[in-house]
């Protein structure tokens, strides 16, 4: 299936792109964590779906772990996750003070950039197949008639 996207219209009234037509992305459903697993274990794998999500359970323990220790860490050719923080200025570094500079820390993920796995911006515009969600109606209904 494509990805599907659907039409807008900037409504923002002092915007200099007010009216212009944007598309956002469209996901029909969320997969769960263990929907994941089991999708995995479906494969041709040897293991179940609870020695994948089991698999799964502590590698997503072990990244976070590694990321409070300040490490950066990659996933394989997927990508790199680490953490970065959203701050306000102080006026010397005496006066910083992180209940009140610091706003947020954040999760961040940097996509590979390998051409074997490239996952930029660029790579991906390439490979998806985009499909207005109007348009969706239609494809379903001939699928129906099949």
């Amino acid at each position: 299936m494509p990805v599907l996207y659907k039409t807008y219209v900037n409504r923002v009234k002092n915007s200099k792109m007010f009216g212009k037509v944007y598309a956002r992305i469209v996901s029909l459903k969320t997969m769960t964590y263990p929907e994941l697993c089991k999708h995995m274990a479906e494969h041709n794998s040897v293991y179940g779906t609870d020695v994948c999500l089991g698999v799964a359970n502590k590698l997503q323990s072990c990244i976070l772990e590694q990321l409070m220790e300040g490490k950066k860490v990659q996933f394989g050719d997927l990508g790199t996750f680490y953490l970065s923080t959203h701050t306000t200025g102080a006026d010397s570094e005496e006066e910083f003070n992180l209940a009140s500079n610091v706003r947020g820390i954040y999760l961040r993920f940097q996509p590979s950039r390998m051409d074997l796995n490239d996952l930029t911006s660029k790579s991906l515009k390439k490979r998806a197949s985009l499909l207005n969600v109007k348009e969706l109606a239609g494809i379903e209904t001939a699928s129906q008639g099949d």
